[in-house]
């Protein structure tokens, strides 16, 4: 059996360590657009972690959801153990087609569609799946219809009103929300499917039982009534992003595009400031479609000073 081609993400610390050297704690990974200061966590329910994940707390994990992303009447909620684990089960819901989906956008949505036997175009098409906004240029769309469309928010917690969430009970709407990125907590592997029921059911079938764990479920429905959190993380992110483009000004990196989470950088020769900065122990990220792109996240406020030296070593002429 042919062995599937690996994609390029973000992340990838054990390979940079096996190049640079290093332990994992010396490195500051700034590849991924996760939030560096994650929700607070508190301690959690024994039986969270001993007892099968229950029907009750599926159903306040997904009220909580539904409250805090105003999820239409009309459309029904899944949680998964992430939003890739849904991308990777979303194409299987029609008969393999057409799809069209950007080549610079996050590369998950074509490989799942092409594993499902799709043939993946930048043309016109019937299904379409657009990010919004897009990893790595931080776009938004506007307005996109197909008869098979997915729309993946995994990023526009930062800036909600931008939403398409209105659109969850369309028929042939899925909206997918991330919920490690905003909330800092990717680990948890928690993500969320939002579209008319016999979509949702399609995909809860794909899924199985207790797909979603019993701490995350806790956790995600405490996260998710926490409004106060969210604003104000929103308010820091924005803040922290500013800092993050004026540093990187000083080192000549020229702002093209990002969210509050991640920040997009034409940086002339990406390759070369990449591995300068790896040579410092600093992670962040190159794509094979662009020389000059390179995608920095957010460093946690105890390591703004570190990227600062860094970066003036890096970018020096």
């Amino acid at each position: 059996m042919a062995r599937a081609a690996q994609r390029d993400h973000g992340g990838g610390i054990d390979a940079a360590i096996a190049l640079h050297g290093g332990e994992r704690a010396d490195w500051l990974d700034l590849s991924t657009g996760i939030n560096p200061r994650p929700y607070p966590l508190t301690d959690i329910a024994f039986e969270s972690w001993t007892a099968l994940p229950d029907a009750r707390a599926m159903a306040r994990l997904v009220e909580a959801a539904r409250r805090f992303w105003q999820v239409p009447d009309g459309a029904d909620i899944l949680a998964a153990p992430g939003a890739s684990a849904l991308i990777a089960q979303i194409p299987y819901l029609a008969p393999p087609s057409r799809v069209r989906i950007a080549e610079r956008t996050y590369n998950e949505h074509a490989a799942s569609f092409r594993m499902a036997g799709w043939e993946v175009t930048q043309e016109q098409a019937e299904a379409v799946a657009i990010v919004h906004p897009n990893n790595p240029d931080g776009t938004f769309d506007q307005g996109t219809t197909a008869r098979f469309l997915v729309i993946d928010e995994s990023f526009c917690d930062i800036a909600p009103e931008r939403s398409r969430i209105k659109e969850a009970a369309l028929p042939g709407r899925i909206i997918l929300k991330s919920f490690g990125k905003f909330w800092g907590l990717a680990g948890l592997r928690l993500g969320f499917a939002m579209a008319e029921p016999p979509l949702i059911n399609a995909l809860k079938e794909r899924l199985g039982p207790w797909a979603v764990s019993g701490p995350a479920l806790e956790i995600g429905a405490k996260a998710l009534s926490d409004e106060t959190w969210a604003a104000a993380t929103r308010a820091t992110l924005s803040q922290d992003a500013s800092r993050l483009d004026a540093l990187m000004g000083r080192g000549g990196a020229r702002l093209v595009g990002g969210t509050s989470l991640f920040r997009l950088y034409d940086v002339a020769d990406a390759a070369t400031r990449f591995d300068a900065l790896a040579r410092q122990h600093i992670l962040t990220r190159i794509f094979p479609y662009s020389r000059s792109w390179m995608r920095v996240g957010l460093p946690p406020k105890t390591a703004w000073e570190r990227l600062e030296s860094a970066v003036a070593r890096a970018f020096d002429p």
